[in-house]
């Protein structure tokens, strides 16, 4: 999960991660968030692999502020960010019988007008925490917490940049969007060698972001313009492979912003099959939604009452877990299963399924040409086409696909233009040469 600011709606149906209210290791064992006491605020410890979970407070010597950044790491303890005007201060919190314990770890200074600092998301393996300090020419990645001297510079990449996805399961291959010459790309950053080489870079004049990233399977979920000029699409892609990027119909729902917050881990070699959990926010409130690569439609779920927005783990078996507190259960976990060809089961009383509050189906919309395709199919030589779905159901739109390849650029077959303001077009993926480095 990216901690970062919250960026406005976008009507396109994509945001840029906005900010989760809690933040969860990688491998699901602890999360971290503040809690409010009244008019205060102080850090909270969640520990989430037991028979049941349990929070811990961790009150400072002092409130804490509401900007206050947090980060649960592997061992137990929190990571606090405490932002001081031009200083970043960061300490670890853990409990010591009847208090908390604090140690400094030092402080970042960020004097350069329009910086900002962020923490990343937390790093595999939970030993190491990182931040990013974004400037209007240049960013930084700092070692914040585990390191031997306090925070350390790693590593800095020409342009701001924003977001951050880990792609390897030993936190060395860092993903990050960088804008520069007035488009944003997706570059890596190799922390060991301190190399910036490009990954994500679908048309000279789009936007191209990298939202999550598992690296069991190497299913990538993209935002991009490139389909659709000036309306931003969430689509998905496979690291390291030929078969092109894919921006589904069924992921553009009118007037709700989707965000992607999880996906399934341990489906190795099977990233069609990897369910992903989605964050949708409409006129309908917050709730939360599933989806799969092989399908065609998004299984629509009431989020449970409390929901830390944002915040949310898959098991390897399919189910989601999301971290909820309310009044009467100030620490829960609600379970929500998403198996292949069921509208989603709830843990009982807890949530269950309801009535879809956006599009579900992947019926085309009126005044469109639909063409079906067969999920996983890496052609995209089949735009224009109709066929008749079984069941005797309505064609369903078809997805808009960009190749995804190392050199040489493929020449792509044209594509049926999809009506509306912002016609979809297919563009050709530049060179992504890291791509066989990751999955090796």
């Amino acid at each position: 999960m990216t901690v970062c600011a919250v960026e406005p709606p976008s009507t396109s149906g994509v945001v840029r991660v906005p900010e989760a209210e809690c933040v969860i290791t990688a491998d699901g064992s602890y999360a971290a968030r503040l809690a409010p006491a009244g008019d205060c605020w102080f850090a909270e410890r969640w520990t989430l692999d037991g028979p049941e979970p349990y929070a811990v407070p961790l009150p400072g010597n002092q409130p804490e502020e509401p900007g206050t950044g947090v980060q649960p790491m592997g061992d137990g303890r929190v990571l606090v960010h405490r932002p001081s005007a031009e200083r970043h201060l960061f300490s670890l919190l853990y409990p010591t019988g009847p208090g908390t314990g604090e140690l400094p770890l030092g402080a970042v200074e960020c004097p350069e007008p329009g910086a900002r600092l962020f923490l990343l998301p937390p790093a595999p393996g939970g030993a190491r925490a990182y931040a990013l300090v974004s400037g209007p020419r240049s960013s930084a990645v700092w070692l914040v917490a585990g390191g031997a001297f306090g925070p350390e510079r790693l590593a800095e990449v020409p342009g701001r940049c924003s977001g951050g996805v880990w792609l390897d399961g030993t936190g060395r291959l860092l993903a990050l969007d960088r804008e520069l010459g007035g488009r944003t790309k997706t570059v890596v950053l190799d922390l060991e060698r301190a190399v910036v080489s490009p990954l994500l870079e679908i048309a000279d004049d789009s936007d191209d972001r990298l939202l999550l990233a598992d690296p069991d399977s190497g299913l990538l979920l993209i935002s991009s313009d490139a389909p659709s000029p000036g309306q931003e699409r969430l689509g998905w892609g496979v690291l390291g492979s030929t078969l092109p990027v894919r921006f589904p119909e069924c992921l553009r729902l009118p007037d709700c912003v989707v965000t992607p917050f999880a996906i399934q881990p341990g489906q190795v070699l099977m990233p069609e099959n990897c369910a992903v959990g989605l964050r949708v926010d409409g006129a309908f409130g917050t709730w939360v939604g599933t989806w799969r690569p092989a399908e065609r439609r998004v299984r629509h779920l009431p989020a449970p009452e409390g929901w830390l927005a944002g915040a949310g783990v898959w098991t390897p078996e399919g189910v989601l877990r999301l971290p909820y507190a309310t009044r009467s259960t100030p620490c829960g976990v609600s379970h929500l299963s998403a198996a292949r060809g069921d509208a989603g089961a709830a843990e009982p009383g807890r949530t269950g399924a309801a009535a879809e509050p956006g599009s579900t189906s992947g019926a085309a919309e009126p005044g469109r040409t639909a063409g079906a395709v067969e999920p996983g199919l890496a052609s995209a030589s089949v735009a224009g086409r109709t066929a008749a779905p079984p069941g005797g159901r309505p064609p369903a739109p078809m997805e808009t696909r960009v190749p995804v390849t190392s050199a040489p650029r493929p020449t792509v077959p044209p594509a049926t233009p999809a009506a509306g303001p912002a016609p979809a077009r297919p563009v050709p993926l530049q060179q992504a040469p890291l791509g066989r480095l990751v999955t090796n």
